[in-house]
């Protein structure tokens, strides 16, 4: 099988300023999956609480119909930032190639501030999740260098979808 496989991802904006209206980097994660094929499961908002985030994920990573979480905002190291903390504990293994290359990515753009991005990603129940910075640059950044090559079955010589047991099974 070498043809395209849509995908259900669901997109999560961490912030305690967002709406509908002004969420930009959420838009923009909404729009390249879609673009490349995939559908939108569902996209909400919430603020930055680990409990809050952490209940709308876990509902998600309980739902077999949902094969990839995108979560934006609340990597970084000020305030409430806590996504990280929120999703690391609902990890069944963690890609540690996520963040460092998407670090490496960023340092491109933001030079040396990219070391204060707590980029993560790993999978939870045969669901995979990245978590990305808040800033729509950095959406962009992590869709379009790392996250959309892995979620297309036709990427060579691997990607995240040959591992999706889900997927291959039907």
């Amino acid at each position: 099988m070498s043809e395209f496989i849509a995908l259900q991802i669901a997109v999560l904006t961490v912030s305690d300023s967002r709406t509908e209206a002004d969420d930009v980097s959420g838009l923009a994660l909404v729009e390249r999956l879609t673009g490349a094929g995939h559908h939108l499961y569902e996209k909400t908002i919430v603020p930055d609480d680990i409990y809050r985030i952490r209940a709308v994920i876990s509902r998600w990573i309980a739902e077999s119909a949902v094969n990839v979480v995108l979560t934006t905002g609340g990597t970084g190291v000020t305030g409430r930032d806590g996504t990280p903390e929120a999703v690391a504990p609902l990890l069944d293994k963690v890609l540690d190639g996520f963040g460092e290359v998407f670090r490496m990515l960023s340092y491109q753009d933001i030079k040396t501030s990219t070391m204060q991005s707590r980029a993560l990603a790993g999978v939870a129940n045969a669901t995979y999740i990245f978590c990305v910075p808040g800033s729509t640059s950095a959406c962009r950044t992590a869709w379009d260098g790392l996250i959309k090559d892995q979620l297309d079955y036709r990427t060579k010589p691997c990607n995240l979808v040959q591992l999706m047991p889900r997927l291959l099974e039907k």
